[in-house]
Protein backbone atom coordinates (compact mmCIF):
# COMPACT_ATOMS: atom_id res chain seq x y z
CA UNK A 1 0.00 0.00 0.00
CA UNK A 2 1.70 3.40 -1.05
CA UNK A 3 3.10 5.39 2.06
CA UNK A 4 3.82 8.87 2.56
CA UNK A 5 6.28 9.21 -0.04
CA UNK A 6 4.03 7.80 -2.62
CA UNK A 7 1.02 9.56 -1.67
CA UNK A 8 3.33 12.91 -1.89
CA UNK A 9 4.66 12.19 -5.26
CA UNK A 10 0.68 11.69 -6.78
CA UNK A 11 -0.22 15.18 -4.39
CA UNK A 12 2.72 17.06 -6.60
CA UNK A 13 1.67 15.84 -9.83
CA UNK A 14 -1.74 17.00 -9.11
CA UNK A 15 -0.91 20.40 -7.85
CA UNK A 16 0.97 20.60 -10.92
CA UNK A 17 -1.37 19.75 -13.51
CA UNK A 18 -4.65 20.06 -11.99
CA UNK A 19 -4.76 22.97 -9.99
CA UNK A 20 -6.69 25.83 -11.14
CA UNK A 21 -9.05 23.86 -13.62
CA UNK A 22 -12.50 23.70 -13.64
CA UNK A 23 -14.11 20.35 -13.83
CA UNK A 24 -16.34 20.07 -16.93
CA UNK A 25 -17.96 16.57 -17.02
CA UNK A 26 -17.54 14.03 -14.22
CA UNK A 27 -18.27 10.27 -15.71
CA UNK A 28 -18.16 7.41 -12.79
CA UNK A 29 -17.16 3.87 -14.72
CA UNK A 30 -17.65 1.75 -11.69
CA UNK A 31 -20.18 2.63 -8.21
CA UNK A 32 -17.40 1.01 -5.90
CA UNK A 33 -14.86 3.26 -6.05
CA UNK A 34 -17.04 6.31 -4.97
CA UNK A 35 -18.97 4.32 -2.49
CA UNK A 36 -18.70 6.46 0.73
CA UNK A 37 -20.61 9.03 -1.17
CA UNK A 38 -23.79 7.78 -0.10
CA UNK A 39 -25.60 10.19 -2.31
CA UNK A 40 -24.67 7.73 -5.33
CA UNK A 41 -22.81 8.14 -8.52
CA UNK A 42 -25.39 10.57 -10.55
CA UNK A 43 -24.67 13.11 -7.18
CA UNK A 44 -21.07 12.73 -7.41
CA UNK A 45 -20.70 13.58 -10.68
CA UNK A 46 -23.34 16.42 -10.37
CA UNK A 47 -21.94 18.51 -7.36
CA UNK A 48 -18.29 18.21 -8.87
CA UNK A 49 -19.62 19.42 -12.46
CA UNK A 50 -18.56 23.09 -12.77
CA UNK A 51 -16.59 23.49 -9.80
CA UNK A 52 -12.79 24.37 -9.97
CA UNK A 53 -9.78 22.66 -8.21
CA UNK A 54 -7.88 25.19 -6.23
CA UNK A 55 -4.66 22.43 -5.76
CA UNK A 56 -4.42 19.16 -3.92
CA UNK A 57 -3.94 18.70 -0.35
CA UNK A 58 -2.51 15.65 1.61
CA UNK A 59 -2.66 14.51 5.19
CA UNK A 60 -1.06 10.85 6.31
CA UNK A 61 -1.93 8.73 3.39
CA UNK A 62 -4.86 10.64 2.43
CA UNK A 63 -5.58 12.88 -0.53
CA UNK A 64 -7.74 15.60 -1.25
CA UNK A 65 -8.35 18.08 -3.97
CA UNK A 66 -9.61 21.66 -2.46
CA UNK A 67 -12.52 22.91 -4.54
CA UNK A 68 -13.45 26.77 -5.39
CA UNK A 69 -17.49 25.88 -3.42
CA UNK A 70 -15.24 25.32 0.02
CA UNK A 71 -16.17 21.29 -0.36
CA UNK A 72 -13.02 18.61 -1.16
CA UNK A 73 -13.06 15.30 -3.42
CA UNK A 74 -11.45 13.37 -0.91
CA UNK A 75 -9.43 10.12 -2.46
CA UNK A 76 -7.22 7.38 -0.65
CA UNK A 77 -5.60 5.17 -2.92
CA UNK A 78 -6.14 1.86 -1.01
CA UNK A 79 -3.90 -1.06 -2.88
CA UNK A 80 -3.28 -0.26 -6.55
CA UNK A 81 -5.30 3.41 -6.80
CA UNK A 82 -3.87 5.48 -9.28
CA UNK A 83 -4.45 9.44 -10.23
CA UNK A 84 -3.38 9.61 -14.12
CA UNK A 85 -3.36 12.78 -15.86
CA UNK A 86 -4.11 12.67 -19.40
CA UNK A 87 -5.07 13.47 -23.07
CA UNK A 88 -8.88 13.17 -23.59
CA UNK A 89 -7.53 10.72 -26.66
CA UNK A 90 -5.39 8.76 -24.33
CA UNK A 91 -6.01 5.02 -24.41
CA UNK A 92 -8.18 4.14 -22.31
CA UNK A 93 -6.89 1.83 -19.27
CA UNK A 94 -8.23 -1.27 -18.30
CA UNK A 95 -8.90 -0.37 -14.93
CA UNK A 96 -10.40 2.96 -15.41
CA UNK A 97 -13.09 3.79 -12.85
CA UNK A 98 -13.88 7.51 -12.63
CA UNK A 99 -13.14 10.75 -15.04
CA UNK A 100 -12.95 13.90 -14.94
CA UNK A 101 -13.27 16.14 -17.52
CA UNK A 102 -11.14 19.22 -17.02
CA UNK A 103 -11.01 22.96 -18.94
CA UNK A 104 -8.41 22.91 -21.52
CA UNK A 105 -8.57 19.51 -22.48
CA UNK A 106 -7.39 17.35 -19.58
CA UNK A 107 -8.66 14.36 -17.98
CA UNK A 108 -7.87 13.27 -14.52
CA UNK A 109 -8.52 9.75 -14.66
CA UNK A 110 -8.83 7.25 -11.36
CA UNK A 111 -8.07 3.61 -12.18
CA UNK A 112 -7.82 1.08 -9.68
CA UNK A 113 -7.61 -2.73 -10.29
CA UNK A 114 -8.52 -3.73 -6.52
CA UNK A 115 -10.87 -1.09 -5.56
CA UNK A 116 -9.90 -0.75 -2.27
CA UNK A 117 -9.47 2.81 -2.72
CA UNK A 118 -12.02 5.43 -3.23
CA UNK A 119 -13.15 8.93 -4.05
CA UNK A 120 -15.81 10.68 -1.87
CA UNK A 121 -16.69 14.59 -1.63
CA UNK A 122 -16.13 15.81 1.94
CA UNK A 123 -18.56 18.82 2.47
CA UNK A 124 -16.50 22.36 3.61
CA UNK A 125 -13.70 20.00 3.23
CA UNK A 126 -11.57 22.30 1.55
CA UNK A 127 -8.99 22.75 4.58
CA UNK A 128 -9.17 19.66 5.84
CA UNK A 129 -11.46 17.33 5.35
CA UNK A 130 -13.52 16.04 8.81
CA UNK A 131 -13.26 12.83 8.12
CA UNK A 132 -9.65 12.78 8.07
CA UNK A 133 -9.23 15.55 11.28
CA UNK A 134 -8.19 12.56 13.49
CA UNK A 135 -5.25 11.85 11.38
CA UNK A 136 -2.02 12.88 13.15
CA UNK A 137 0.26 14.94 11.02
CA UNK A 138 3.28 13.05 9.46
CA UNK A 139 7.08 14.10 10.01
CA UNK A 140 7.47 15.50 6.74
CA UNK A 141 4.89 18.75 7.64
CA UNK A 142 6.12 21.96 9.00
CA UNK A 143 3.98 21.60 11.91
CA UNK A 144 4.43 18.33 13.24
CA UNK A 145 5.48 18.81 16.76
CA UNK A 146 8.80 16.71 17.57
CA UNK A 147 8.47 17.08 21.40
CA UNK A 148 4.83 16.27 21.86
CA UNK A 149 5.38 13.16 19.48
CA UNK A 150 8.10 11.77 21.98
CA UNK A 151 6.34 12.12 24.97
CA UNK A 152 2.85 10.55 23.49
CA UNK A 153 5.30 7.65 22.11
CA UNK A 154 6.99 7.36 25.56
CA UNK A 155 3.73 7.21 27.63
CA UNK A 156 2.48 4.33 24.92
CA UNK A 157 2.67 0.53 26.28
CA UNK A 158 3.20 -1.25 23.27
CA UNK A 159 5.96 -2.26 20.38
CA UNK A 160 7.56 0.79 18.82
CA UNK A 161 6.70 -0.58 15.02
CA UNK A 162 2.57 -1.15 16.42
CA UNK A 163 2.82 2.31 17.43
CA UNK A 164 4.71 3.95 14.31
CA UNK A 165 2.10 2.47 12.64
CA UNK A 166 -0.84 4.45 14.57
CA UNK A 167 -1.83 6.69 12.51
CA UNK A 168 -3.27 8.62 14.87
CA UNK A 169 -0.01 9.30 16.47
CA UNK A 170 2.03 10.26 13.80
CA UNK A 171 0.62 9.96 9.97
CA UNK A 172 2.10 8.44 7.00
CA UNK A 173 4.66 5.64 7.88
CA UNK A 174 3.55 1.83 6.64
CA UNK A 175 5.44 -1.28 6.63
CA UNK A 176 8.04 -0.58 4.44
CA UNK A 177 9.08 2.87 5.85
CA UNK A 178 9.01 1.41 9.78
CA UNK A 179 11.01 -1.15 9.02
CA UNK A 180 13.62 0.72 7.30
CA UNK A 181 13.74 3.65 9.69
CA UNK A 182 13.87 1.24 12.92
CA UNK A 183 17.07 0.14 10.86
CA UNK A 184 18.50 3.42 10.64
CA UNK A 185 17.92 3.96 14.36
CA UNK A 186 19.06 0.45 15.17
CA UNK A 187 16.11 -0.61 17.10
CA UNK A 188 14.06 -3.24 17.07
CA UNK A 189 10.35 -3.19 15.95
CA UNK A 190 9.13 -5.19 19.27
CA UNK A 191 10.81 -2.48 22.05
CA UNK A 192 8.32 -1.69 24.34
CA UNK A 193 7.49 2.13 23.62
CA UNK A 194 7.72 3.39 27.48
CA UNK A 195 11.19 1.45 27.87
CA UNK A 196 12.55 4.57 25.39
CA UNK A 197 14.74 7.15 26.11
CA UNK A 198 14.04 10.72 24.59
CA UNK A 199 16.91 10.30 22.54
CA UNK A 200 16.11 6.95 20.63
CA UNK A 201 12.52 8.16 20.46
CA UNK A 202 13.70 10.88 18.97
CA UNK A 203 16.22 9.31 17.09
CA UNK A 204 13.71 6.61 15.29
CA UNK A 205 11.76 9.78 14.14
CA UNK A 206 14.81 11.46 12.99
CA UNK A 207 15.28 8.19 10.76
CA UNK A 208 11.68 8.07 9.33
CA UNK A 209 12.18 11.62 8.43
CA UNK A 210 15.57 10.85 6.56
CA UNK A 211 14.12 7.50 4.83
CA UNK A 212 11.42 9.13 3.86
CA UNK A 213 12.79 12.37 2.25
CA UNK A 214 15.15 10.07 0.34
CA UNK A 215 12.26 8.01 -1.09
CA UNK A 216 10.53 11.69 -2.03
CA UNK A 217 13.64 12.07 -3.78
CA UNK A 218 13.35 8.80 -6.05
CA UNK A 219 9.59 9.36 -6.94
CA UNK A 220 8.55 6.57 -4.11
CA UNK A 221 9.02 3.04 -3.71
CA UNK A 222 7.30 0.68 -6.55
CA UNK A 223 7.34 -2.68 -6.78
CA UNK A 224 4.93 -3.56 -9.42
CA UNK A 225 2.83 -1.62 -12.09
CA UNK A 226 -0.04 -0.69 -9.54
CA UNK A 227 2.15 2.48 -8.17
CA UNK A 228 2.90 5.22 -10.26
CA UNK A 229 3.31 8.76 -10.49
CA UNK A 230 0.23 11.10 -12.41
CA UNK A 231 2.14 10.56 -15.32
CA UNK A 232 2.37 7.22 -15.00
CA UNK A 233 5.99 7.14 -14.29
CA UNK A 234 7.19 4.21 -11.72
CA UNK A 235 9.85 5.29 -8.04
CA UNK A 236 12.88 3.50 -7.74
CA UNK A 237 13.29 3.62 -3.88
CA UNK A 238 13.19 -0.24 -3.86
CA UNK A 239 16.73 -0.23 -5.11
CA UNK A 240 17.74 1.39 -2.10
CA UNK A 241 15.92 -0.34 0.80
CA UNK A 242 18.60 -1.43 3.62
CA UNK A 243 16.27 -4.39 4.58
CA UNK A 244 12.59 -4.32 4.17
CA UNK A 245 11.94 -7.02 1.47
CA UNK A 246 16.00 -8.25 2.09
CA UNK A 247 15.86 -11.19 3.74
CA UNK A 248 18.66 -13.33 3.83
CA UNK A 249 20.76 -10.29 1.94
CA UNK A 250 23.38 -9.05 3.92
CA UNK A 251 23.24 -5.90 6.12
CA UNK A 252 25.18 -3.51 4.39
CA UNK A 253 26.45 -2.09 7.78
CA UNK A 254 27.91 -5.55 9.35
CA UNK A 255 27.14 -8.41 6.76
CA UNK A 256 25.14 -10.11 9.13
CA UNK A 257 21.57 -11.60 7.05
CA UNK A 258 18.45 -9.89 7.21
CA UNK A 259 16.11 -11.73 9.35
CA UNK A 260 12.19 -11.40 8.54
CA UNK A 261 9.90 -12.36 11.64
CA UNK A 262 5.62 -12.42 11.36
CA UNK A 263 4.32 -9.09 12.53
CA UNK A 264 0.45 -7.98 12.27
CA UNK A 265 -0.54 -10.54 9.13
CA UNK A 266 2.71 -8.67 7.53
CA UNK A 267 6.43 -8.95 8.08
CA UNK A 268 9.28 -7.34 9.55
CA UNK A 269 13.13 -7.39 8.39
CA UNK A 270 16.06 -6.48 10.43
CA UNK A 271 19.20 -6.98 10.91
CA UNK A 272 19.47 -9.42 13.65
CA UNK A 273 23.20 -7.39 14.81
CA UNK A 274 22.31 -3.76 14.50
CA UNK A 275 19.12 -4.46 16.31
CA UNK A 276 19.11 -6.91 18.70
CA UNK A 277 16.37 -8.97 20.82
CA UNK A 278 16.55 -8.34 24.25
CA UNK A 279 18.85 -10.11 26.88
CA UNK A 280 17.50 -11.26 29.98
CA UNK A 281 13.87 -8.99 29.77
CA UNK A 282 16.15 -5.89 29.21
CA UNK A 283 16.87 -3.55 26.46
Amino acid sequence: MPELPEVEVVRRGLDDHVAGRRIEHVEVLHTRPVRRHLAGPEDFALRLTGDRVLGASRRGKYLWLPLESGDAVLAHLGMSGQFLVQPPDAPTERHLRVVLDLEDGVQLRFVDQRMFGGLAISEGGAELPAEIAHIARDPLDPQFDDAAFVDRLRRRRTGLKRALLDQTLVSGIGNIYADEALWRARLHYARPTDTLRRTEAQRVLDAAREVMTAALAQGGTSFDALYVAVNGESGYFSRSLEVYGQEGEPCSRCGTPVRRDPFMNRSSYTCPRCQPRPRNGRW
